[in-house]
């Protein structure tokens, strides 16, 4: 459970000053946070319930083997031959996830005498995620991909992401889930947004390193996109939003208007990870003041005991600058709709037209979140009509 401290809620009432846009009551998080605690017990005690399951077990081995052959494709079409190289909400929970060893390239040799499951299990076990704020600039629209980089704005370590997401009642993978993927730069410049201190060339039209995919029937979405940089106030880190029950466009695009959000969360990065990375170009150029894992408000209530922020990864060459593949289990409430929590709203959407600003504070908007869209309702006359959202057969990068 969380203690908190004078100190606790002293960040937590200065953090809205760190990012511009966001306000949040502290005694409220406090309160919100803790019956989170109480939800993440109950989901963990389900999850052990079920892990020994034989449906269960047969998801482990595939997972498993789909993480070693997507590592064995991606260094093949790279050409990589050089041997890959290896190396959490209370501060003490953070610390505590911070010393397990994230980092599984140093198993990962291909020898005959090392076990695939030692490398590319899940992490520890199915973990739940909870709910925190979707962090600032949300936009609806994002285009159905699994490569989010583009042509300009994209420079960086490159990141191969899976993110596979499992029913804590039943530890059942969950399909067509549509999952929303988005982070900074190299430099820690989000696209999508038009606000002080963070704006993007294009403003709400630009959609580097944003994108959206149906979960397949092992309820996975893989990313391709870039380690991410950092920006004031906020320690490194990569969000994710799912909606249940989306649907899929004539035009081949991914509706969430009035889906339910059935997980809002942040994946965080291992300092020394970060620093590693960040010695090299683009990064290098950030003279942005860095706030680590330790510092930042929202990592330290991501980790609980019952819940690891942090992805596993290995790295996919001898250099960081090959790139890393990472992955991560994620345990929610199928049947869950966060829509109505003050943490989720939408900053903006894209259109047929190009990109609107709601008006949501928290997303960075700048108006009084009263705009069309902010709650995650459908605007007033967006296109409505829609086909259901089948499983895809495979998401891979």
């Amino acid at each position: 459970m969380v203690a908190f401290s004078n100190l606790a809620l002293a960040a937590l009432a200065s953090y809205a000053a760190a990012h511009p846009g966001e306000k949040h009551d502290p005694q409220r998080m406090k309160r919100e946070l803790v019956a989170r605690d109480y939800a993440a017990q109950v989901g963990a005690r389900s999850l052990a319930a079920c892990s020994g399951s034989a449906s269960a077990q047969a998801l482990k081995s595939r997972s498993i083997k789909r993480r070693a052959n997507a590592v064995k494709n991606i260094r093949q079409k790279r050409g990589i031959q050089a041997p890959a190289r290896k190396d959490k909400r209370e501060l003490a929970d953070l610390q505590a996830w911070e010393q397990v060893n994230h980092n599984m390239t140093g198993t990962y040799d291909y020898n005959m005498f090392t076990a695939l499951e030692d490398v590319f299990s899940g992490n520890t076990s199915c973990i739940l995620a909870p709910e925190i704020t979707n962090g600032p600039y949300y936009v609806v629209g994002e285009k159905m991909r699994s490569n989010v980089k583009e042509s300009k704005y994209c420079d960086g370590v490159d990141l191969f992401l899976e993110v596979q997401y499992i029913d804590v009642n039943t530890c059942e993978p969950i399909p067509s889930v549509a999952v929303d993927i988005w982070n900074c730069n190299a430099t820690g410049v989000y696209s999508g947004i038009s606000t002080s201190g963070n704006y993007a060339e294009g403003g709400y039209n630009s959609t580097y390193l944003r994108g959206i995919q149906l979960t397949d029937a092992d309820g996975v979405a893989s990313f391709e996109t870039i380690f991410p940089g950092h920006y004031s106030g906020r320690a490194v880190h990569t969000h994710l939003l799912a909606h249940t029950n989306a649907s899929v466009m004539p035009n081949g695009t991914i509706s969430v208007w009035n889906a339910p959000v059935s997980h809002i969360g942040q994946l965080f990065w291992p300092d020394d990870l970060r620093a590693e990375v960040e010695e090299t170009y683009p990064y290098n150029t950030n003279t942005v003041a860095l706030t680590t894992n330790d510092e930042d408000m929202w990592s330290v209530l991501q980790a609980d005991a019952s819940y690891d922020p942090f992805p596993q990864y290995v790295y996919l060459g001898d250099s960081i600058e090959d790139g890393l593949f990472a992955w991560i289990q994620i345990g929610i409430n199928g049947s869950a709709d966060y829509t109505e929590d003050e943490y989720y709203g939408v900053a903006a959407y894209i259109d047929a037209e190009g990109g609107h600003s709601t008006g949501y504070t928290v997303g960075g908007g700048g108006g009084n979140g009263t705009g069309p869209g902010g709650n995650g309702t459908i605007p007033s006359g967006f296109p409505s009509g829609s086909i259901s959202g089948a499983v895809p057969s495979s998401t891979g990068a």
